[in-house]
């Protein structure tokens, strides 16, 4: 990694640096792993590689069906070249299976079918712990306008039902799923797009075709397993990876937090 770049963001899980084209950013993916609002953390060697290709992977699927994304290119295993967008402070969350926050709240059992697919809204602050918001809140406070809001349902709708379709293919059920939109000024005009990244680290996935089990982060958050293992798994069979090719086998390295 060329250290002079200039680093102007750094989250849980990724790093943005300035990009080397006008509008653009550099998006590198951390193997770093958080729960809990970041009160559980390790780094857990291959993940962020992971991440990234199978991000690609599903953002070039859907920028070719014509759903915009903020996806240019990836520059090497862990990189990607991405559009430079204002962020929605939104967290997009379709669930299409209880589990989860969902379930808890409202008392399913986790696996439950839901009648239909619901989409629910949280507002982007890890200070507040990330609340439930509202379309009154969301209008109201100007994180983003009515045909913002509009355009932002309508594309969850067209991703997951192209997501669920894919991962059915491969015997995955997609469960649930974190999006986040950004905006962007092209030809005078505002433009929404899909933004941050769709991997096994904000989705919930389980293996149909070994009784549900965990392909996700909730194999970190509930210590069920090696997570590499199962991020590698979702890749082989999305084709990303041959099946000869070996994740990485290093153990988490544990980091501890004041609490």
């Amino acid at each position: 990694m060329n250290s002079r770049r200039t680093r102007i963001y750094e989250g849980k899980a990724k790093i943005i640096y300035e990009g080397p084209e006008p509008n653009t950013v550099i998006v590198h993916f951390k193997d770093d792993a958080t729960a809990f609002n970041a009160e559980k953390k390790a780094v857990i060697e291959g993940k962020g590689v992971l991440n990234q290709r199978i991000s690609e992977f599903l953002f070039t699927k859907l920028n070719d069906i014509g759903l915009p994304t903020h996806f240019l290119r990836s520059l090497n295993m862990r990189e990607q070249l991405v559009r430079e967008v204002e962020i929605i402070p939104l967290e997009v969350v379709v669930r299409n299976v209880a589990a989860g926050s969902l379930a808890k709240r409202l008392g399913l059992e986790e696996g439950t079918a839901l009648p239909r697919s619901i989409i629910e809204c949280y507002y982007k602050n890890d200070k507040l712990g990330d609340p439930m918001v509202n379309e009154e809140h969301i209008t109201a406070f100007g994180w983003a306008t009515p045909m913002e809001l509009d355009d932002i349902m309508h594309m969850s709708i067209r991703i997951n039902d192209f997501l669920t379709g894919l991962f059915l293919g491969i015997g995955i059920k997609l469960v649930d799923f974190k999006l986040e939109f950004g905006r962007f000024v092209e030809n005078d005009m505002m433009r929404i797009v899909l933004a941050d990244e769709i991997s096994p680290d904000c989705c919930r996935l389980w293996d149909m075709r070994n009784n549900n089990a965990k392909m996700d982060k909730d194999i970190f958050r509930r210590d069920l397993g090696n997570l590499v293992d199962a991020y590698h798994e979702v890749a082989k069979r999305l084709g990303i990876i041959q099946p000869n090719e070996q994740p990485e086998r290093s153990k988490p390295k544990l980091v501890k937090t004041d609490l």
